[in-house]
């Protein structure tokens, strides 16, 4: 029997679905197709030369060995590429080859022929994961940017690459939407212009018309993807990339959407942008929502690409910086870069990846990332998935125990918060920045979360006001796995690299030095945690936390933490 609880997860869940994703499913889930065997058609010859695309770090260990999520694995006889001892996401990496266009790919390329042999006979067309839609999306882009930077496809391949493609144009995750989609519609127009004729006009046509209103749909105003990730992010960025690139090389392919294509560069330049916003002085992404090094490529080699390709990437010649479509802050002074998530946790019909993180921040002091969010270690139905997204895992206030956006069952969620009343004020001493979102009201005295950042050359005041009756609030401050902490009370010191006490020693190019700040908290009682951050995929590095737990008052409640550094 159903509870009441799960009652209202479902409905408050499903509530925001769009008609076309329940039909979608509907028909996902019966339609039963027959793989189409027919030859492959030509190809067509390339004008320009395919550029470089950017590189991920390489993922073969050896002819059968690979390394995916910061997990091992040997793919051994012909049930490997489904095996239950791995995880699916471990197994659709497997099938996506991205390490055919992974940094040094050349020297692994006898490998690459190989493996791309054993996945054509030990994986019948139709059946298995290597057939879903996503891993297939993938899979077909990655095997024609390879043969574009020089690796010509036998007829063996060819044959197998245009049953998967025929097999994908009738498998689209209209029921998914957002970046499934899009990846479904980008391998479409790949395949279109790698291959010739009427077959391949009709692959291009219908991934064009989807790209055509996926893009505006899914990349915003302020160039952010409309999933709220950092990483996602990145990976639309890339995807984008790509099909500029391919867009120079077949240039006749793509003439008759020339007004479309002719968007590109701007929208382009406007998502570069965006990442380098969102990224630390240390060059990597901010971890807002479902984030984590290691899966899109570095931000460094997507600008290289972006450059490889003719684009500028703007530099950030403001201290403050607010991506109002997608709702982030980036305030940034000589030694300082703060990073403020006000923003929606995603399209309302599409929240898979969102977090219960609203108004979490990160902060990098010299250079060292300092106050961070936990990260995303994993997908799935754990209860470590749950409590990576969890409102607890991040630099934000949790009340009466709940979570601020009701994230269940690893992609799900129901009842969410909204944030709203976003101001920004700015001097020449300070930046303020306020916000506050509705995603407790739901609970018994229906409380509110206000929060004020106010921004100094060298401080960082950060209030908490509770409106309205609760039994429990509690703001917690994440703190990277190299910081060193010392407690006293409400006070304490944090510091890294063994520099020495009241000191400052700035890291050089080489990334060394450290330093020392002073935190301390009123309004609250201080608890310091245990706790974890997960920089990657499969990666659990021990940390500290320091719980706020808010005094109760009558009508309105606040605690104030500070962070000063010299």
């Amino acid at each position: 029997m159903i509870t009441l609880r799960q009652a209202s997860l479902y409905f408050n869940t499903l509530r925001y679905l769009k008609p076309a994703q329940v039909w979608g499913r509907v028909v996902f889930r019966l339609r039963r197709l027959v793989p189409d065997l027919r030859e492959a058609p030509g190809l067509r010859e390339p004008v320009c030369a395919w550029q470089l695309p950017a590189a991920r770090n390489p993922t073969m260990l050896g002819p059968s060995r690979f390394r995916f999520l910061n997990k091992d694995g040997e793919l051994g006889g012909l049930d490997a590429w489904n095996a239950s001892e791995f995880s699916k996401l471990w197994l659709y990496n497997l099938h996506y080859f991205d390490d055919l266009n992974g940094a040094n790919a050349v020297e692994r390329r006898s490998w690459h022929i190989m493996l791309i042999d054993r996945w054509i006979s030990e994986n019948l067309p139709g059946h298995g994961i290597g057939w879903e839609p996503y891993p297939l999306s993938l899979r077909i882009v990655n095997w024609i940017k390879w043969a574009l930077a020089g690796n010509p496809l036998d007829d063996i391949v060819l044959h197998s690459l245009a049953i998967q493609t025929r097999y994908l144009s009738r498998r689209l995750e209209y029921h998914l939407l957002g970046n499934h989609l899009f990846v479904n519609a980008k391998a479409l127009v790949f395949a279109g212009c790698f291959f010739d004729g009427d077959e391949a006009i009709e692959w291009f046509e219908c991934g064009m018309k989807i790209l055509e209103r996926e893009i505006p749909e899914q990349i915003l105003a302020d160039g952010g993807h409309f999933e709220r990730s950092p990483m996602y992010h990145a990976l639309a960025y890339e995807d984008m990339l790509d099909l500029a690139n391919l867009a120079l090389a077949y240039p006749a392919a793509t003439r008759h959407w020339q007004a479309r294509v002719s968007e590109w560069p701007l929208l382009i330049e406007r998502m570069g942008h965006w990442l380098s916003s969102m990224c630390h002085p240390d060059g990597e992404i901010s971890f807002f929502n479902d984030a984590a090094m290691g899966i899109a490529p570095s931000p460094g080699e997507l600008f290289n690409y972006a450059q490889r390709l003719g684009y500028i990437i703007p530099d950030l010649d403001t201290n403050v910086i607010w991506l109002k479509d997608s709702g982030y802050i980036r305030v940034e002074s000589d030694n300082a870069v703060l990073l403020i998530d006000v923003a929606p946790l995603g399209p309302d019909y599409l929240p898979a990846h969102a977090h219960a993180d609203t108004l979490s921040y990160e902060l990098s002091i010299f250079g060292q990332r300092v106050v961070v969010n936990s990260g995303t270690s994993r997908y799935g139905l754990d209860p470590q998935r749950e409590r990576e997204r969890a409102t607890a895992a991040h630099t934000t206030l949790e009340i009466n125990g709940q979570n601020s956006s009701e994230v269940w069952a690893g992609f799900r969620v129901a009842r969410r918060a909204y944030p709203f009343g976003v101001t920004i004020q700015s001097d020449a001493d300070c930046v303020v920045v306020e916000a506050a979102h509705d995603g407790y009201r739901r609970l018994p005295g229906r409380p509110i979360h206000r929060r004020r950042w106010i921004f100094g050359e060298s401080r960082l005041d950060v209030i908490d006001v509770v409106e309205g009756d609760f039994s429990r609030a509690i703001s917690r401050v994440y703190f990277h796995p190299a910081i060193n902490m010392k407690k006293d009370g409400r006070r304490g010191i944090a510091s890294w690299a063994g520099v020495s006490p009241g000191k400052w020693v700035i890291p050089n190019l080489d990334g060394c030095g450290g330093g020392e700040l002073r935190w301390q908290a009123d309004g609250a009682d201080i608890v310091e945690e245990p706790s974890q951050w997960h920089p990657e995929f499969g990666i659990t590095q021990p940390s500290r936390c320091l719980a706020l737990h808010v005094t109760e008052t009558a009508g309105q409640s606040s605690c104030t933490f500070s962070l000063e550094w010299c």
